[in-house]
């Protein structure tokens, strides 16, 4: 049997025996009739990494998923950015020590999140109902921006809970600042002085790290204002593209 009839007898997808008068190749299923390999000058697609499926995903989730066009909701978007964005600058470049984040408005939001937080994680000891008062304020417009980015498919939403995790992140530093001093004026109009402490004084001396609170302190403050600049940048990304949307 020569070369051309061998080859003839053979699958020319996955080089299975090709028994004579069948019409379809019992391994891999191909119709011979129909099967058409590519042209040599064609290059079948390389696979897509997994590192790049993701990058991908993350983008579909945070920037492609967002078709709204119409102008009037471009509108309010733009003046809930620029609110967001002056607001935002005035939390950045006021120091830490001010407290400006804690006499804020925000902080009566962020309050009944971080109580709650205290009761929600009591049954896992002592430490983490502590704990759980300002875990329970960052933890919440967390969930909003995955529901925004995951469930409503809102990038612009996911972007202005991004800055509601900062500006909590902010809100809990002066707090931890507080550790040692104890000045600032709790829930029952008392300082952690007059009382047994307060949350981050207790967490602080359970782990034997007192002397930290003020490392520990511009160290949250540092990542809530990134987190704060890195909303700027998503939430004006996606109004760049709105608007661009709008146009057409």
């Amino acid at each position: 049997m020569d070369a051309l009839e061998a080859e003839t007898r053979l699958c020319p997808k996955c080089q299975a025996d090709r028994p004579d008068a069948t019409i379809e190749c019992v391994r891999c299923g191909i119709i011979f009739a129909k099967y058409r390999p590519l042209p040599a000058h064609v290059v079948a697609p390389a696979p897509v990494a997994s590192e790049a499926r993701w990058i991908l995903m993350v983008r579909e989730w945070l920037i492609e998923s967002d078709h709204v066009s119409d102008s009037m909701t471009l509108v309010g978007r733009g003046l809930v950015f620029i609110m967001l964005a002056w607001w935002g600058m005035k939390f950045i470049v006021t120091p830490l020590e001010t407290n400006y984040t804690g006499e804020s408005f925000l902080h009566l939001i962020n309050l009944p999140f971080h109580e709650a937080g205290h009761l929600f994680f009591s049954p896992f000891g002592w430490f983490m109902m502590i704990l759980g008062g300002s875990l329970g304020q960052v933890l919440m417009p967390l969930i909003c921006l995955g529901t925004f980015v995951l469930k409503t498919r809102d990038p612009f939403g996911g972007s202005v809970a991004l800055w509601w995790t900062a500006e909590s992140l902010m809100d809990v530093a002066p707090y931890i600042n507080d550790a040692r001093a104890m000045d600032l004026i709790l829930l029952g109009g008392v300082t952690g002085k007059e009382t047994d402490g307060h949350d981050w004084n207790n967490l602080l001396t359970m782990l034997g790290c007192l002397e930290w609170d003020h490392r520990l302190a511009h160290l949250v403050y540092n990542v809530g204002m990134v987190l704060m600049l890195g909303s700027f940048v998503w939430g004006g990304w996606l109004l760049t593209r709105h608007y661009e949307r709008s146009r057409r």
